[in-house]
């Protein structure tokens, strides 16, 4: 009788240049950044887009869930991201998330041209401030940036202000206490 599971790939399909290993990123978000490529492949998407990474800064990092504003609003954020591979996150399977902004590269494989973009995005952020990596909190709002983003619509679905969260973020990193670190 054959599993009811389909069994996993035993190691992770070449999908490109892999930003997990940039030294641009740090420790935690290069973590960030290989748990939603194991997400997209789990999921059978083709590349990394910006709800996986969300998902995966909600999952690995303290200070993302920090920024929002209480135990609920990161709940339903998760509960929202878990229904993508069983319910309206299929309708995003075979397609590419794009603003529209820049063209879209077709055999593209790794990260959508907007995550694409958030991950350079995050690292200008980091370096504006004067650190060396981007920060979870970088990426968070790079993503933010664009309200083309699957991401935005995960939390603007779940009742969270995209805006709203921007200048939590924003507000956290003027504090002259927080280190980011």
């Amino acid at each position: 009788m054959p599993p009811r599971i389909p069994r996993q790939q035993a190691e992770e399909p070449a999908v490109g240049p892999r930003p997990d290993n940039d030294a641009k990123l740090s420790a935690a978000l290069a973590a960030v950044v290989s748990g939603a490529r194991r997400r997209a492949v789990r999921d059978g998407d083709r590349q990394i887009d910006t709800a996986h990474l969300l998902h995966s800064l909600l999952e690995y990092d303290s200070e993302v869930r920090a920024v929002f504003d209480d135990g609920a609003e990161n709940a339903r954020l998760l509960g929202y991201l878990v229904q993508r591979s069983i319910g309206y996150g299929l309708r995003w399977q075979g397609s590419v998330e794009d603003s529209g902004a820049v063209p879209v590269v077709a055999e593209g494989a790794g990260f959508s041209p907007l995550a694409a973009g958030a991950m350079e995005d995050a690292a200008v952020r980091a370096a504006r401030r004067g650190e060396d990596a981007a920060l979870g909190v970088d990426l968070l709002a790079a993503i933010l940036a664009d309200p083309q983003a699957r991401a935005v619509e995960v939390l603007t679905r779940a009742g969270v202000d995209p805006h709203e969260v921007l200048a939590r973020i924003e507000d956290r990193l003027a504090r002259p206490e927080w280190s980011g670190q």
